[in-house]
């Protein structure tokens, strides 16, 4: 998980980073873009203006403008007249940033949170194999049962997979690792 320094934050921008923070994600609005962990820094750059550092979920994500957006409309109604949203790829986003908060939220909403994928300091690894993992068993959302399996690598978005639970028979949607 990528932990932010915000050691220098004035206490304005502390209290921007949250209002930006919480605004919910526009493809899945039960978390918000700091559960989601995506939203990387807010910075006075002076009087009236704001720059917030946002990092997308994979390159040509299309909800990084609807984000953008929103965070630039939360930050105007709180008074702040020049709000700019810079892209940030360094570091990138990857699912470990999700923030426990956000996997419990995604758990409770019937979606199997991801698992996490990388080491403290190291690449991702890559590994195919069969739909039914048995060495780090995905549990259904539903059930809690690690008895699941593949229907399709898309589901309603890129960003997750549609799962079947083979206890329970329901289907449910996986966040993918990233």
């Amino acid at each position: 998980m990528v932990t932010l320094a915000h050691e220098n934050e004035t206490p304005l921008e502390a209290e921007l980073r949250g209002l930006a923070g919480s605004v919910p994600d526009p493809e899945l609005p039960v978390l918000s873009l700091a559960e989601l962990g995506v939203l990387r820094a807010v910075h006075t750059v002076g009087p009236g203006r704001v720059e917030v550092e946002l990092s997308p979920t994979y390159t040509g994500c299309p909800a990084i403008e609807t984000m953008a957006s929103d965070i630039e409309q939360v930050l105007h109604e709180r008074g702040i007249p020049e709000v700019t949203v810079r892209t940030v790829l360094a570091p990138a986003w990857s699912t470990d940033d999700i923030t426990p908060e956000g996997r419990r939220k995604l758990r409770e909403f019937g979606i199997a949170p991801p698992r996490t994928t990388r080491a403290p300091s190291g690449p991702i690894t890559l590994a195919l194999g069969p739909t039914r993992h048995t060495t780090d068993p995905l549990t259904c959302p539903h059930c809690g049962s690690p008895d699941t399996e593949l229907l399709s690598r898309f589901s309603s978005t890129a960003c997750k997979a549609l799962r079947r639970c083979l206890s329970c028979r329901e289907p449910f949607d996986h966040f993918k690792e990233l």
